[in-house]
């Protein structure tokens, strides 16, 4: 979603996105510096459940060449499998570092009720059509503890998203596609609450927005403490964004329903 490729770090235009990128360098090398407490261990977490696509709009490219559909009406809403891992450092009492790997595509047949003109092909009507969809997303989030109280927690950070995305259609030898492989900085926000030592809920949020798109991935989850080591929590996440610019228009709503198993060293 608004992603910058990296050819273009090269240009003097993208200084914001340069100086955003040197201020996380800057953070993550000072967390090794700060004073306190170091536990020093690593948390993992399989996320996994099915996804449901409420809005997906498509148009490449995004002028009068180009045909705005969309592929939920083209393939419906789902639900698909979706999957995410992460890793997270603690690197002591305040600083963490994140590692996040979410791959997520599907491919599908439909058809279309009109002619569909996308990436330089015309698609024709009531002809099947398979679709494919990729939103691969790998990030790395630096992560600060600004609130310690007796139930609440509080970070706030920032994160280095590269998404990997795909759309591709294909009807009998006929097909077109178009791959998007960009940085996106985003903000990060995380609160946890806790209603006993085993009862907890969770808040996650990576997000962005201005110019011509917008970034939102957000989650709410009920956690269970099973023991030193492992936890289990499950809840309600959403992805939520897009880009118009000039060679593309797509914006999408995902929605998941999600269960978590943590492991923590």
């Amino acid at each position: 979603m608004f992603p910058i490729n990296f050819s273009e770090l090269r240009n003097f235009k993208n200084r914001p996105v340069l100086l955003i990128m040197s201020f996380f360098i800057f953070i993550t090398q000072n967390a090794f510096a700060e004073p306190g407490e170091i536990n020093r261990h690593f948390i993992t977490s399989l996320e996994f459940g099915p996804v449901w696509q409420n809005r997906n709009d498509v148009q490449i490219p995004n002028d009068q060449s180009g045909s705005r559909f969309s592929l939920v009406d083209l393939v419906g809403q789902g639900p698909y499998p979706a999957l995410r891992l992460y890793v997270t450092w603690r690197i002591n009492s305040r600083n963490d570092l994140r590692l996040l790997l979410a791959p997520l595509s599907y491919t599908e047949k439909g058809t279309f009720s009109s002619p569909v003109s996308f990436a330089g092909e015309t698609y024709n009507p009531g002809e099947s059509v398979d679709a494919m969809y990729k939103f691969n997303s790998w990030r790395l989030t630096y992560r600060y503890k600004v609130y310690h109280g007796e139930q609440w927690y509080w970070w706030v950070g920032f994160t280095a998203k590269i998404r990997d995305a795909k759309i591709k259609l294909k009807q009998n030898d006929l097909t077109s596609e178009k791959t998007d492989l960009g940085f996106v900085p985003l903000l990060h926000l995380r609160g946890e609450y806790y209603f006993s030592d085993q009862w907890w809920l969770l808040f996650d949020v990576d997000a962005l927005a201005g110019g011509p798109g917008r970034a939102i991935d957000g989650t709410a989850q009920i956690g269970y403490n099973l023991s030193d080591k492992w936890s289990i929590s499950t809840g309600y996440r959403t992805i939520e964004g897009g880009a118009d610019v000039e060679k593309v228009y797509n914006f999408a709503w995902l929605n998941y329903l999600v269960v978590n198993i943590n492991y923590q060293l």
